[in-house]
Order: structure tokens, then C-alpha cells, then sequence
């Protein structure tokens, strides 16, 4: 059993913040289109997080090359996958969605093999890699629909690549240490300066609505900027297995709460699309465990350290930002 009951508390609610951010994505866009769902989203959290972050006495980077590092982590880890998640789901459903939430690593595993830096491949891992996609396509049924998958389906994949991006760019560019809660409030603050410019190509003006408000403040507060704390939490104190292991709950959370308040259809094929991208997932983590040495020779344990704003289970594990 991985911590006690606070990090066991921690961690369910955390699953259950990360995965319910597809159901109020969901709600939100019955007001929103998804530029001004994306632009509300990450000003509350960056609000969130900056006070977090006071709070904690951590200060904003100063330095100008953070902060163009951060346009790059900002644009690829929030204001375009964000964008996309809300494209993707006025056509399809908010459990599909935190299932497509989940294939990141699927992805960052594939950019790994083709830029030649993913070296660790052994047969269980690309047996993941090829049953992840097979899972993608069971979900979808492209042959119910033209022999083409939809554009809002397509929306989905494309913001789990933009995440698998980031997350590699932000494990090399930006500082691991530090302030964590300053660094995420000034890449929320940068991603909301990123949306702003697109407000004039939006295709619709926002038409509030009590649940758009409402649902739009929670993906903002709590589905943004409360969860990067709990996991930063979890991450500190129980270390990235447990964090890892939140990230297996999403998919399940977003399809249960997809299928009990929205009454999305909860198929054979759902189902079984989702168990099948876990089970690759968990095949892509897989590494041959190296051969016993002496103790004298094993080094000392190195902390891990996570980039500011990146789930401690990406691109590694499941999970991101939705």
C-alpha cells in the first residue's frame, strides 16, 4: 500500500479532480467556444496558482530566456491541447476524451523512436506501442464511420501528441527545481496572453450560462490549478509511483462520470477500448530490470525532479493537464 490515509485521500481526489475536468469541459462548452473556454480555464489557474505559490513565498522567474522557454511549454502543454480538448469534444463524448488523455505516453514513446533519443525498446514495449494505436482505433470504430475517423476525434489524438511535446521540451529546457508553484503560474500566465491573441479567429461569442460559469470555474480552479498542487504533493511526499499511479484512474473516472451525469453510452467497445490503451500503457513503462550488482556499487538514490506544471506521470505515465 503505497502512504497513509492523507495520501491515499490525496490521490483519489486528485484522480477524481483530473479525470471529472472532461465532464466540465463538457458543461462548459454548452456557453464557451473553446478559445474562451481555454482563455478563462488558464487565468483561473494561474490566479489559483499564484497564490498557491505566494502562499508558498515563491517568486516568479525573472530571467527573459525562462520565460521564452515558457511561451514554447505554454503553447504545446496548455493553450493548444486545451483549445483542442474543447474542439474535440462538441462532437465526442467526455469519457472518449480522458481515455484520448491517456495515450500521451503512447506518443512520446513513438516521437522517442523516431527521433533516435528512445534507446530502453524491448519487445514488451513495442508490443504497448503497436496495442495502444490498436486501442485507439476499437474506441473509434472507423470502419462505423466512412472508413475515417472524425475531426473532433482527431482534435483529441492531436492534443495528446502537443502534451507528449511538451513534455519533451519541458524535461530538457526548463528548471526541474525551485519554485514548482511560480514556475506553473507563469506558464498558466503565459498560455492565457497565448489565447488572448486568438481571440478574434473564435467562432462563436460566449453565450453564459449558469452551468458554462460554473462548470468553467471549476476546470479553473480546481481541474487546473488545485490539482498541479495535490500532485505536487503526492510527488514530494509518496514519490512518482504513486503519482503514476493516479494517472491510471483518469480514464476510468471520465468514462464513469461521462456515463452517469451526461448519459454518454458506456459500450462493450468503450470499455474495451480503454482497458486495452491501459494495459499498453502500462506495457510501454515496462523496462528489463538491470542486473544485480554489489553493493558498493550502487549509487546513491538521485530525488526525482519533475518540471513545473508536467504530471510526475508524463510523459512516462498516464495523465496530463487535460
Amino acid at each position: 500500500m503505497i502512504g497513509g490515509r492523507g495520501a491515499s485521500a490525496r490521490m483519489a481526489l486528485l484522480a477524481l479532480l483530473w479525470g471529472s475536468g472532461f465532464l466540465w469541459i463538457k458543461l462548459a462548452l454548452t456557453g464557451l467556444s473553446p478559445v474562451h473556454l481555454t482563455l478563462v480555464r488558464c487565468a483561473l489557474g494561474a490566479l489559483t496558482l499564484l497564490g498557491l505559490a505566494f502562499a508558498a513565498r515563491q517568486r516568479l522567474p525573472r530571467d527573459r530566456a525562462t520565460w521564452a522557454r515558457l511561451i514554447v511549454a505554454a503553447f504545446f502543454c496548455n493553450a493548444l491541447p486545451f483549445a483542442l480538448f474543447g474542439i474535440g469534444e462538441r462532437t465526442v463524448d467526455s469519457g472518449v476524451a480522458g481515455v484520448m488523455n491517456a495515450t500521451t505516453p503512447l506518443w512520446a514513446l513513438l516521437i522517442g523512436v523516431a527521433l533516435g533519443t528512445e534507446r530502453r525498446l524491448n519487445p514488451a514495449r513495442l508490443l504497448g506501442l503497436a496495442l495502444g494505436f490498436g486501442g485507439i482505433v476499437v474506441i473509434f470504430a472507423p470502419w462505423q464511420q466512412s472508413g475515417l475517423l472524425s475531426g473532433g476525434a482527431l482534435a483529441l489524438l492531436g492534443a495528446g501528441l502537443s502534451y507528449a511535446i511538451a513534455f519533451a521540451y519541458m524535461a530538457r529546457k526548463l528548471p526541474a527545481d525551485g519554485a514548482p508553484l511560480a514556475l506553473s503560474a507563469a506558464q498558466l500566465m503565459t498560455a492565457t496572453a497565448l489565447t488572448a491573441l486568438a481571440l478574434p479567429v473564435a467562432s462563436t461569442a460566449p453565450h453564459l450560462t449558469s452551468t458554462a460559469v460554473v462548470a468553467v470555474a471549476i476546470l479553473g480552479v480546481f481541474g487546473t490549478g488545485i490539482t498541479f498542487y495535490l500532485n505536487y504533493r503526492i510527488l514530494a511526499e509518496e514519490g512518482p509511483t504513486a503519482a503514476a499511479t493516479v494517472g491510471y484512474l483518469l480514464p476510468v473516472v471520465s468514462v464513469g462520470l461521462g456515463a452517469l451525469f451526461l448519459g454518454e453510452p458506456l459500450t462493450p467497445r468503450i470499455v474495451g477500448g480503454m482497458a486495452i490503451v491501459l494495459v499498453a500503457v502500462g506495457l510501454t513503462r515496462w523496462r528489463a530490470k538491470a542486473p544485480a550488482q554489489a553493493p558498493a556499487q550502487v549509487p546513491a538514490e538521485v530525488p526525482v525532479q519533475v518540471p513545473a506544471n508536467r504530471p510526475a506521470s508524463s510523459p512516462g505515465g498516464l495523465a496530463t493537464p487535460k
